[in-house]
C-alpha cells in the first residue's frame, strides 16, 4: 500500500511539473471565446454597453511588484492595431478586476491603478467596435507581472509609451483572446 501511495504522490508531482499547473494564468468569468454587446464600445457606430470584463490572475512570480493590463486589437485596419484598454500601477496584492472596472467614473479599479489613454482618445475601457463586414477581430487581453511598483507614467500617456515601459519591466505575462465581429 505504501508503494501505491508513493507512486500516486509522485505522479501528481510530475504531472504538475510537466503540464505547467502553476503557470501565470489570466481568466475571465465574463468572456468565453467571443466578446458580446456587453463589452462592445458605445460610439464610432457601435451601440454596446462598453463594460470591461471581469479578469482574474494567479501564480504571478514572487518578485512581482505590480501588474498592468492591456487590451489590443491587432486586426484593426490602422496599420498599427488598436489599443482598447491600458491599466497600470495595479498593486501586487490585487489579483482581480471586477466587471466594469474600466469605467473610470465608477471607481471600481484599485485606487492606485492608472487607466491611461486608449486609441479612442479616452481613459479607461473602450470595447470592441470593428468595422462592419470586416470579419472577426481578435482582442488580446494581457496581464503583465512587473518588477516595479510604479511605471512613473500618468493617465495622459499614449499606449505606445506605456507599451515600451511594460516591455522593459515585465517579469511574466498571460493573455486571453476574445473574438468579435459586426
Amino acid at each position: 500500500m505504501k508503494n501505491v501511495n508513493l507512486i500516486l504522490v509522485l505522479s501528481l508531482f510530475i504531472s504538475n511539473v510537466i503540464f505547467g499547473q502553476n503557470t501565470f494564468t489570466l481568466t475571465s468569468n465574463d468572456l468565453g471565446g467571443e466578446s458580446t454587446k456587453t463589452q462592445e464600445f458605445n460610439g464610432f457606430g457601435c451601440s454596446g454597453d462598453n463594460q470591461s470584463p471581469q479578469l482574474s490572475w494567479k501564480n504571478a512570480p514572487k518578485e512581482t511588484k505590480s501588474f498592468a493590463i492591456t487590451m489590443y486589437d491587432p486586426d484593426a485596419p490602422t496599420g498599427s492595431g488598436f489599443w482598447h484598454w491600458v491599466v497600470f500601477d495595479i498593486p501586487s496584492n490585487v489579483n482581480e478586476l471586477v466587471t466594469n472596472a474600466g469605467n473610470t467614473k465608477l471607481n471600481l479599479a484599485p485606487k492606485t491603478a492608472i487607466q491611461s489613454l486608449t486609441d479612442y482618445g479616452i481613459k479607461g475601457f473602450g470595447g470592441p467596435c470593428p468595422p462592419k463586414n470586416h470579419g472577426f477581430h481578435q482582442y488580446i487581453i494581457t496581464v503583465y507581472a512587473l518588477k516595479t511598483d510604479k511605471l512613473g507614467l500618468n493617465e495622459n500617456i499614449n499606449p505606445a509609451v506605456v507599451g515600451f515601459n511594460l516591455w522593459n519591466q515585465t517579469l511574466a505575462k498571460a493573455s486571453i483572446v476574445a473574438y468579435y465581429k459586426r
